[in-house]
Parts: structure tokens; C-alpha cells; sequence
């Protein structure tokens, strides 16, 4: 009777798994829409790659491999057994590269096909929505086939594909934490003003204050740290820069004549911009391959400089993990998981995110004949968001990803060392730049164009 049921059970998850999102996670989301099932799978599918990339570029896992008897050319050996697997391909950043680049090839092939689906009538929508199972197969086969790519000059070029992706992306995540923050900001104002509560906008002013005292701590620390007094003179036109910029856009914010037109925008997005302006500066100035400009913060804490002199040429002194690819990740989580959930009122961010204005959750699971509760289809009429756009999204964390584990480092031409490079502490420091500007777009927009709706 049990194995009866067991196997009923998957033949269940099976159906599941071959068929629709809604009946995918309809034991856990019975309520919710279609849309944005169908948006945490993919991204489940994106975090489980990631953490693949993570679990092979941890310390110490070539050499772990090494010891299994028979697997890695030149490690423990069999007798009568030939060692055929290269491990160091299988590891460290060469694994990060090919698991990405299969993500990125895996996330634009659906960019591609979904271009112009309009309604889940289209019969490229129950591809999107469902036939999990197959795509998994897929992102496996694309997989196993990046590990046989060549070494050649792969490496470098998709170095450059990964800058050019991570600007993008980095831009994106600011453009999703602006509109984190005014649905933040929205929705307590509006709690306070109908519950006569004041706990909400002392809430908000808590919040405010801290992100701007974080932000202020971070410049500090920034000067005593990463500038020098007869050095490091591009850091301290980044840092003051920035800190002006900030500056900028918080007054702006609080202008009469912007409240006037925006009345929900304020401190709280100002301070939260401010606060991940100062993350990518610092993430911009641990690039610097002038050690002197650019401690390692294991040393600032320890007192012991752990990374590895330019001119030394030991391939073990690459530095793979440190604080600010650490945060760097936890934000990419927030914001992947965010996107995928989002309903957002914020007209403008709509648009650039090409998504409809939300109307939260959906409504009451829907029973099929076969008995399985399953999420309500919100896309009949129209599409909530652009399915190519998604993708595309994807695919750009895709790329972000390979460059934040591997710390940003450029692969030499034999691949067999890593090196920090100048470029991309200027990719990083021209996307705050440009993020930066899209957010006073933002608030400047509504006055420059009074004729146009951007409520």
C-alpha cells in the first residue's frame, strides 16, 4: 500500500515536472500567479548554477580531488587504470567560466524564442511555463558541453563578454533597489496615514539614518584605507566624486518642487542609493592591482597581508574570496529573488524592466479536474512582464556571477594565473556613475516633461 503511494506521489511530481509552472510549486504558492512561479523557477534554476560555480571554486577542492584514486591526470592512481580527468579544468575559475557561459547560453536561448509572446495563448508561453524537466536536461547538456570547450583564448574573450554583461547588470540592480526602495518608502508613508500610526515613519527615518551613517562610515574608511598620501590618486577622485554625487541626489530628492511631482520620493531612496554607491566604489577599488591602494581587508583585520604581490608569480596567492564578492553575492540574491517576485506601482521602472503595474497576489488556487490545486493564470489577456526581457536579465546575472567569484580578475595568456586589472575598476566606477544618473533621471523626469505620466 505504501509503494502504491509512493508511486502515485511521483507520477504526481512527474506530471508536475513535465508540465506547468502553477502546478510546479502549487503546494507551496497555491495562491499565487502564474507569472511569478514561473519567474522563481528560472531563478532557481540560476542560484542552483551558482552555487554549482561556488561549490568549484571553494579552496582546496583540486587538491581534494586529487586523492579519489583513478579520477585527476597526475594525482592518486589505480594500478591498470589510466587517470584521464583534468581536474584543474573542473575546478577553480576555468569551472566558473564554463558553468556561466552555459547559464548565459541556457538563459539567451529562451531570450530568443520568447521574443514577442504578448499572452499565455501564444504556444511559446507553455514553453515558458511549463516542461521543467526538459529544460533542466538542457542546462545539464549545454553543461557537460562548456567542459569541453578548448582552452585557446576562451577565457579571455569571455572575460570581456563578462565585463560588458556585469556593467549592464550592475545597472539593472540599482534600477531594481530604486524601486525597492520607493514601494519601501509607499507603502509605510501610506500605513502611517491610514492606521494615524507613527511608528511607521520613525521606522523610516531609523532606516534612512542608518544607510546614510553605513554610507558615511564607508567614505571614511575608504580614505584611511584605500588612499595614500602621495598615491592612490585615482581613489580619491572616485571616492570624492561619489560622495558629491550622493550628495546631489539626496538634495534633489528633498526638493519642494520634486515632492511636488513625486511625493512618495525622499531620503529613504537616497540613502539606499548612497549606501550601494559606496559597495561598488569599494568593489571598484579592490580591482587595483596597486596592492599599495588596494589591501586586502583580511589584513586590515589581521594585521597579515594574505594577498599576493603582482610581481610574485605563485599561482596560489589568487585571492578568490573576499568581503566585497561576499556582499556582492548577497545583493545579487536580494535582487534576483526580488525581480522574480516584484509588483511594483513605479511607472518609470516599469517601463525600463518592461513590466506591467502589479496587483499583488493572486487570487484563490485554482482545482484542476485531475484534483491538482494549481495557480491562477494572470496572463490570459496579457503578458505581466516581457519574457525575452527576463531572460535577458538572466542572462546578464549569468555573467555577473562568473565575474564576482572570480573577483574580476583577467586570465593571462596561459591561463594559469589571474591578474587584477584597470578596466574593470572602470566598469565598475562608470556604472555608478551612470546608475547614479538614471536615479536623478528619476526624480528630475516629472519636471523636464509635464505633458507625459510617469506616476
Amino acid at each position: 500500500m505504501g509503494a502504491c503511494l509512493a508511486l502515485c506521489s511521483v507520477a504526481s511530481c512527474a506530471s508536475c515536472l513535465c508540465g506547468s509552472a502553477p502546478c510546479l510549486l502549487c503546494g507551496c504558492c497555491p495562491s499565487s500567479n502564474n507569472s511569478t512561479i514561473t519567474r522563481l523557477v528560472f531563478s532557481f534554476f540560476l542560484l542552483l548554477g551558482t552555487l554549482v560555480s561556488v561549490i568549484m571554486i571553494l579552496p582546496g577542492m583540486e587538491a581534494e580531488l586529487q586523492k579519489i584514486p583513478g579520477l585527476c591526470q597526475g594525482g592518486s592512481s589505480i594500478p591498470g587504470l589510466e587517470n584521464h580527468v583534468k581536474c584543474e579544468v573542473i575546478v577553480g575559475y576555468k569551472s566558473v567560466y564554463r558553468m556561466c557561459f552555459a547559464m548565459t547560453c541556457f538563459f539567451f536561448l529562451f531570450c530568443a524564442i520568447m521574443i514577442g509572446v504578448r499572452s499565455s495563448k501564444d504556444p511559446r508561453a507553455g514553453i515558458q511555463n511549463g516542461f521543467w524537466f526538459f529544460k533542466f536536461l538542457i542546462l545539464i547538456g549545454i553543461t557537460v558541453g562548456a567542459f569541453f570547450i578548448p582552452d585557446g583564448t576562451f577565457h579571455t574573450v569571455w572575460f570581456y563578454f563578462g565585463v560588458v554583461g556585469s556593467f549592464i547588470f550592475i545597472i539593472i540592480q540599482l534600477i531594481l533597489l530604486i524601486d525597492f526602495a520607493h514601494s519601501w518608502n509607499k507603502a509605510w508613508v501610506e500605513n502611517a496615514e491610514n492606521s494615524g500610526n507613527k511608528c511607521w515613519f520613525a521606522g523610516l527615518l531609523s532606516f534612512t539614518v542608518l544607510y546614510y551613517a553605513l554610507a558615511f562610515t564607508a567614505v571614511v574608511l575608504f580614505y584611511v584605507y584605500y588612499t595614500q598620501p602621495d598615491d592612490c590618486t585615482e581613489h580619491k577622485v572616485f571616492i570624492s566624486l561619489n560622495l558629491i554625487f550622493c550628495i546631489i541626489v539626496s538634495i534633489v530628492s528633498i526638493l519642494p518642487k520634486i515632492q511636488e511631482a513625486q511625493p512618495h520620493s525622499g531620503l529613504l531612496q537616497a540613502s539606499l542609493i548612497s549606501l550601494y554607491t559606496m559597495y561598488v566604489t569599494w568593489s571598484a577599488m579592490t580591482n587595483n592591482p596597486n596592492r599599495k591602494c588596494n589591501p586586502s581587508l583580511l589584513s586590515l583585520v589581521s594585521r597579515a597581508n594574505t594577498t599576493q604581490l603582482p610581481g610574485d608569480s605563485k599561482p596560489e596567492g589568487v585571492q578568490w574570496w573576499d568581503a566585497q564578492g561576499i556582499v556582492g553575492l548577497i545583493i545579487f540574491l536580494f535582487c534576483t529573488l526580488y525581480a522574480s517576485i516584484r509588483s511594483s506601482s513605479n511607472a518609470q521602472v516599469n517601463k525600463l524592466m518592461q513590466t506591467e503595474e502589479g496587483g499583488g497576489s493572486g487570487g484563490e488556487g485554482v482545482v484542476g479536474e485531475d484534483g491538482i490545486r494549481r495557480a491562477v493564470d494572470n496572463e490570459e489577456e496579457g503578458v505581466t512582464y516581457n519574457y525575452s526581457v527576463f531572460h535577458f536579465h538572466l542572462c546578464l546575472a549569468s555573467l555577473y556571477i562568473m565575474m564576482t567569484l572570480t573577483n574580476w580578475y583577467q586570465p593571462d595568456t596561459n591561463t594559469k594565473t589571474m591578474q587584477s586589472n584597470m578596466p574593470a575598476v572602470w566598469v565598475k566606477v562608470s556604472s555608478s556613475w551612470l546608475g547614479l544618473g538614471l536615479y536623478l533621471w528619476t526624480l528630475v523626469a516629472p519636471l523636464l516633461f509635464p505633458d507625459r505620466d510617469f506616476s
